[in-house]
């Protein structure tokens, strides 16, 4: 069974940590076990939760006034890579910032 990890599914905590989400894999540990992670829309607790590719995590990063990111996962990582290597890892589908409302007359 051990030999299936990294294969076919992967620790949530250890994909955290190679996709750059905190600096050690115990702060990844800690962000999930504070309850600021779902895994498909289920909350999860548990830094050994099992991740595929095509599951989608929604991270609340930061405090209160924080960040809330949505990541479809692409790919199980091999190893913590450079940044655009682990931003390879997920698609990205938080909404964007929104911009300031333009001023027509101002053109």
């Amino acid at each position: 069974m051990a030999e299936a990890e990294d294969r076919d599914w992967q620790r949530l905590d250890k994909w955290l940590w190679c996709a750059r989400v905190a600096k050690t894999r115990a702060d990844c540990a800690r962000l999930i076990e504070a309850g600021r992670l779902r895994l498909n829309r289920q909350p999860v607790e548990k830094a050994h939760a099992r991740l595929r590719p095509g599951d989608v995590i929604t991270l609340a990063l930061g405090g209160p006034n924080g960040v809330l990111k949505v990541w479809r996962i692409l790919a199980l990582a091999e190893r913590r890579g450079p940044a655009p290597e682990a931003r390879s890892l997920y698609e990205d589908l938080s909404a964007p910032p929104s911009a300031p409302p333009r001023d027509p007359a101002g053109d």
